[in-house]
């Protein structure tokens, strides 16, 4: 079996690692158990969240063990990486909701059956410590000149940073202790921000356990052109369907820069990398089709394939397919949706059976269709390039179809982009 690390590195999920090769040889010779912190400060995680989640996918189809921790008292805290103010602070029954709406959202993800993942609360540990015994038996273990080394807390600096958030990474770091204590775990993932936390929680574990732990950190994503991925001119994009709607969130992905196709494919699906970077390759207009698989394949994971499969459908329907007739190679299931499915929902008008052998006029078509309201529009139509019969553009205005122009029937006749019928001939 492939060594999870190598699968992460291969994905370009890794961007620092301690002792990369006592790591690899830890995860080839046992399970571990491994976690991600997730702060509750909302009621949904977003595709900001969504980078490590794939990345504890991963490892656990390797065989390792996912712990998922929800920060219930460090939400109380606010952890100051990555952030140029302090966060608001919630009350306890905002945490607790919070927090259960993300374990059902993380169940999509992960498999929480007979103990392969397991969702923790660090209030649990947390809540009840004696202030005065965690400052003698943890706070004598860090240097405050270290502390005010860490990238998190140099930026919070220039910005003003309250004594309570300057406290979070010992609260991070008793996270992994207690975690390496109660849980055997070995491995805490995060984003590159957190890698002072977590080198801090590896120091005091040695020192606290005399045990060994590792730390493995992602990049930041970044789209091509530098700006920060996840966000749109709305907001975040949120895993909740209440928030973010299946099809506002197949279409953000069918909307990334073609750039980005490859890299997303490698986080954001379970494609072979080999077949993400041929996708992520292709000359237009095939890297709409690899777009459009991206989209249908991270809306799989988030939503279910029955969300996927009508957010395909209504966005192609309303924007128009990238590859109707599926010619684009891919192992994705989006093969199985034909452009007839998407159709069954259109407007349809019924043609004689008589009339198409007979043969008729493609301008009076369109008109019969109610696609034109004249001769002249859809003769405008036709010449303008904006008239299609399937994948067909129609450029001849004096053109007559018969039976042999369809072949395939039922047949999309379309006037622009958004403008279909599905032509029923009977």
């Amino acid at each position: 079996m492939t060594n999870a690390l190598d699968i992460l590195e291969e994905r370009g999920f890794l961007y620092q690692q301690t002792d990369a090769a006592t790591l690899k040889a830890l995860l080839d010779s046992e399970s571990v158990s491994f976690y991600v912190g997730f702060d509750p400060t909302a009621s949904s995680l977003h595709i900001g969240h969504l980078l490590p989640v794939m990345a504890m996918r991963w490892l656990q189809q390797s065989g390792h063990r996912a712990i998922a921790l929800v920060g219930g008292a460090t939400a109380m805290v606010g952890d100051p990486s990555g952030k140029t103010e302090a966060r608001p602070i919630l009350s306890v029954d905002e945490i607790r909701a919070n927090a259960n709406a993300i374990r059902g959202q993380l169940s999509r993800f992960l498999d929480f059956t007979d103990g392969r993942a397991i969702l923790v609360n660090n209030a649990d540990w947390l809540a009840g410590l004696n202030y005065i015994e965690f400052l003698r038996d943890v706070g004598r273990h860090f240097s405050v000149n270290r502390m005010l080394a860490a990238e998190s807390v140099k930026l919070r600096l220039e910005t003003g940073l309250s004594f309570l958030e300057f406290n979070y990474m010992l609260l991070q770091a008793y996270d992994f202790y207690v975690l390496r204590r109660d849980q055997n775990c070995k491995l805490q993932l995060g984003g590159q921000d957190q890698w002072g936390n977590i080198l801090a929680g590896i120091d005091l574990t040695r020192r606290m356990l005399s045990q060994e732990t590792h730390g493995v950190t992602f990049p930041l994503l970044l789209k091509s052109d530098g700006e920060k991925f996840g966000k749109t001119a709305s907001g975040a994009v949120w895993l909740d369907p209440a928030r973010t709607s299946p099809y506002a969130y197949y279409q953000f992905w069918r909307n990334v820069d073609d750039a980005d196709v490859t890299r997303l494919m490698g986080f954001f699906t379970a494609l072979p990398m080999d077949e993400a970077r041929r996708l992520g390759t292709l000359p237009s207009p095939g890297i709409n089709r690899a777009k459009e698989i991206l989209a249908f394949e991270a809306t799989v994971l988030a939503h279910s394939e029955a969300e996927a499969r009508k957010a395909y459908l209504a966005a192609g329907t309303e924007f128009g397919f990238a590859d109707p007739q599926a010619q684009v190679p891919t192992s994705s299931r989006i093969t199985s949706i034909t452009q007839q499915e998407a159709a069954s929902d259109l407007p349809t008008y019924t043609l004689a059976e008589a009339t198409l052998r007979e043969g008729i006029w493609v301008i009076k078509l369109l008109v019969d269709a109610g696609l034109c309201t004249s001769n002249s529009e859809a003769r405008r139509l036709i010449k303008g390039g904006g008239a299609y019969m399937d994948d067909e553009r129609l450029s001849d205005d004096t053109r007559v179809l018969t039976c042999a122009d369809a072949v395939n029937r039922p047949f999309i006749l379309r006037a622009g982009k958004k403008n279909l019928r599905r032509i029923v001939v009977g």
